[in-house]
């Protein structure tokens, strides 16, 4: 008898474990960068937390997000499909609404949705407000059922919505969000319902406000980067709750539990926040794109190891799809299904990492990369980012057949990317309605009737008052 490979037995084993499909949690940094974990020895940084997921499960090493800054990177993570294809060109650009998202798809499935914390998808830009119960951009407009966010980046004692409705929570935000989809998570297992949990902190993002208990450790830092590290302190403690609180339930075994970063590290931290790597946040180099990335799930990862395998937030919709038997997307994928790698090492990546942001763009095929800072221009950049992730070496005259090669890849691809930005992707076969980019809230009719009491909070006061 011909014997199953052994990714489908697993499939089998996981799909059947218990008659219970996997509940998935996805839980995203904000501007975390890469060097920024205990298990890679930062210098003052313990995050013993996110220390014992990554040595129980599958850590990547070579993990990249999908954009150097955050609106474009989650519309990755939402779709599959790298940022530019979904209008999502950078940070506040509005995610299109017809767009297929992987929350939609779970939520179709049966699977109860939830989001809870950063949003950043419905074209508003400014900190973190409550987002609108009629946006038609909101979390429950792209397959969520429950929701409790804001548009962008939030801090301590922050003022969230709950489907709309205004709340005011007190204390640090990353421990906020993390009770609000517990207290989600708990129902749905008690009403024997399979999850799908979104968890987007407001952490480390600027400003940075930590508890003095949580800085106390940093005290020969300046005084940001203090709040920086503390914010993360924070952080990783939540990790823990979250581990603790699927473990309390009886749940651990059965969810996967994904971990990453939306961009990388920050320049101006000390000690730095993307170990050696070149360039941070907002550049298409190592340090704007490579972050941390750790998947544990007992159940399907009962090995944990370490891998090099290039992978980034584009593959997780897919991934999520092969081991959940959702149905692949309508529109197509720039990212890959993860899942044979769970079991072991799967060779070389056979699709290539496109990254296009605000006229650049990056090509990751296996060990090489390609960089051009003008999309358009003939001038690039190759480094070997397995043996050189500093990027110092450009191989484009010692290497020019290979150069050649990936050039003509990534313009095939750039061509594709440009076909799905005018919409070709799309039944209608355009982009409807038409995209109305990024806004700042504070100059909306919409955020008008909230504008006096949002300003006598100390976050919006900059933003509300005119000439300031």
């Amino acid at each position: 008898m011909k014997r199953l490979p052994p990714i489908l037995i697993l499939l089998a084993a996981v799909l059947c474990h218990g008659a219970k499909r996997p509940n998935i949690v996805l839980v995203m940094a904000d501007d975390m960068g890469w060097g920024q974990t205990g298990y890679y020895e930062h210098p003052t940084l313990k995050t013993p937390h996110l220390d014992a997921m990554a040595a129980h499960g599958l850590r990547f090493d070579r993990f990249y997000a999908g954009a150097p800054n955050c609106s474009p990177t989650r519309a990755t993570v939402m779709t599959g499909r790298t940022n530019d294809r979904t209008g999502v060109q950078n940070h506040g650009y509005p995610l299109r609404p017809q767009e297929k998202t992987v929350a939609q798809a779970f939520q179709a499935a049966g699977y109860a949705t939830g989001h809870f914390g950063k949003w950043h998808l419905n074209g508003m830009r400014g900190p973190g407000v409550p987002i609108l119960k009629d946006d038609p951009r909101n979390p429950g407009g792209f397959g969520f059922d429950e929701w409790i966010s804001v548009s962008n980046f939030f801090d301590r004692d922050p003022i969230m919505s709950r489907r709309g409705e205004f709340e005011e929570f007190k204390g640090d935000s990353s421990e906020i969000i993390v009770d609000l989809a517990l207290n989600f998570i708990g129902e749905k297992k008690n009403a024997d319902q399979a999850f799908f949990t979104v968890i987007w902190y407001g952490s480390p993002h600027s400003p940075f406000k930590a508890d003095d208990k949580d800085r106390k450790n940093f005290g020969k830092l300046d005084s940001s980067s203090q709040h920086h590290y503390g914010e993360l302190v924070a952080m990783d403690r939540s990790i823990g709750a979250l581990r603790k609180g699927l473990r309390d339930l009886g749940i651990a075994d059965n969810t996967l539990f994904w971990f990453c970063s939306d961009n990388g590290g920050l320049p101006g931290i000390k000690p730095g926040t993307v170990g050696d790597l070149r360039g941070f946040k907002g550049s298409v180099y190592e340090g704007g794109l490579r972050v941390p990335s750790v998947i544990e799930w007992p159940a399907g990862i009962q090995k944990p190891r370490v891998t090099r395998h290039p992978a980034g937030t584009v593959d997780i919709y897919p991934t999520l799809a092969a081991i959940a038997g959702l149905p692949a997307s309508s529109l197509p994928w720039d990212g890959v299904s993860l899942l044979p790698l769970f079991k072991g090492e799967t060779g070389p990546r056979k699709r290539p990492l496109g990254f296009r942001h605000t006229d650049r763009a990056a090509f990751i095929d296996n060990d090489y990369k390609l960089i051009t800072q003008k999309v358009g221009s003939g001038r690039y950049e190759l480094y070997d980012v397995e043996n050189d992730h500093r990027e110092s070496a450009d191989l484009m005259k010692a290497k020019p057949e290979l150069a050649a090669r990936l050039i003509r890849a990534f313009e095939a691809w750039n061509k594709s990317v440009d076909e799905s930005v005018a919409g070709h992707d799309y039944p209608e076969g355009r982009v409807v309605p038409k995209e109305p980019g990024p806004r700042t809230w504070a100059d909306t009719p919409e955020y008008a009737p909230y504008l006096a009491e949002l300003q006598k909070r100390p976050e919006y006061r900059p933003r509300t008052k005119k000439g300031k």
